[in-house]
């Protein structure tokens, strides 16, 4: 959501942490290329070609496959993604290959190295197992049972009461986490950034749409809008734990206090709106497409006696909350294939 701009103030001026300051990113989606850029060749030529011909051969693929794998029963489609993520991901993603070895070795310097292989191999299933179910991730609603949420009464206390935000994690098949909230009455607002592929953007779109998720544009340009959704008692879900750029953003993993991605975006919509702040996640037991999902112990923010003068204890406070969570589920964990700063 946030890019890095320059030290907010020295480190002689002020006892808090020393913290980034942030500059505002817009979305903005490229235009479709004209047959005037045809007509003028060159690099506006190979655009257009790009953009009508070459692309729309991968959506029609992207499309095949989604609809596809829609014929399959859920446990054997999540199957296939598993062996399809173990086949494709160290063969043809060496770069993040080896960006997951690194960060495991980082994250989890107890393991010996038989051990970490193992964890790789299981992230790689789950990678897999995401990528197809995605075709058939809707249908899992007609089966509630395939999905229990553990103290449901936080966050339907919690709504009751005033705003929430939602804090979500990307483990096990976080796509679930619609369709569950709105199985106990809540239905979420969330930031959405469209894939860039026109049919995986069409798809997503659809997919969630059908989950109950409604969207808040991405960027900037969501901002007001979730302001306006939170002081009107509203829910807004936000995921904590992001990547970026091949990047880990979040957790903080030891670094120091950022305002760079979603953790730092989560507390200062909590402090201009009073949000109750709700973290959950879930995992997936077993094999197939079943899952437990947990509601934490939901928080406001402690008072503060000016604006932003807690905003490093703030965010080291909700990354305590989601950072054992991500280490305690790594072999599940979406980001493992990027690399922690150093």
């Amino acid at each position: 959501m946030t890019e890095q701009d320059a030290p907010a103030r020295s480190a002689g001026e002020s006892a808090k942490p020393d913290i980034a300051k942030r500059k505002a990113w817009r979305f903005s989606r490229p235009d479709a290329p004209g047959f005037a850029d045809f007509i003028a060749g060159g690099k506006a030529r190979k655009a257009f070609v790009k953009y009508w011909l070459t692309d729309n051969v991968w959506n029609g693929l992207h499309l095949a496959g989604h609809y596809g794998m829609k014929l399959m029963p859920m446990d054997v489609c999540s199957n296939f993604g598993a062996r399809l993520g173990l086949f494709a991901l160290p063969r043809y993603h060496k770069v993040a290959q080896k960006r997951a070895r690194a960060t495991i070795a980082r994250l989890c310097p107890q393991m010996n190295e038989a051990e970490r292989e193992a964890l790789y191999i299981e992230n790689c299933k789950a990678q897999g197992r995401l990528m197809t179910e995605f075709s058939v991730v809707n249908r899992i609603a007609r089966q509630p049972e395939r999905m229990v949420l553990h103290n449901p009464e936080y966050i339907q206390d919690a709504a009751k009461a005033g705003p929430i935000i939602i804090v979500g994690m990307h483990l096990g098949n976080w796509e679930i986490g619609p369709i569950i909230l709105r199985q106990i009455g809540v239905q979420p607002y969330a930031f959405y950034v469209p894939p860039v592929e026109r049919a995986k953007a069409w798809i997503a779109q659809r997919v969630r749409s059908k989950t109950g998720l409604r969207f808040i544009p991405p960027g900037m340009q969501g901002i007001r809008p979730a302001v306006s959704l939170l002081k009107k008692g509203g829910v807004v879900s936000v995921f904590a734990d992001e990547a970026f750029a091949g990047k880990i953003r979040g957790p903080l993993f030891g670094r120091a206090p950022h305002l760079e991605g979603n953790i730092a975006l989560t507390i200062r919509l909590a402090r201009m709106t009073g949000a109750t702040i709700c973290p959950w996640y879930n995992v997936r037991t077993g094999d197939g497409f079943r899952f437990d999902a947990y509601a934490l112990p939901p928080f406001k923010l402690p008072p503060e006696a000016k604006p932003g003068e807690r905003l490093a204890e703030d965010i080291k406070l909700l990354n305590a909350v989601i950072e054992p969570v991500v280490l305690a589920h790594l072999d599940q964990w979406y980001f493992l294939d990027n690399a922690l700063p150093s």
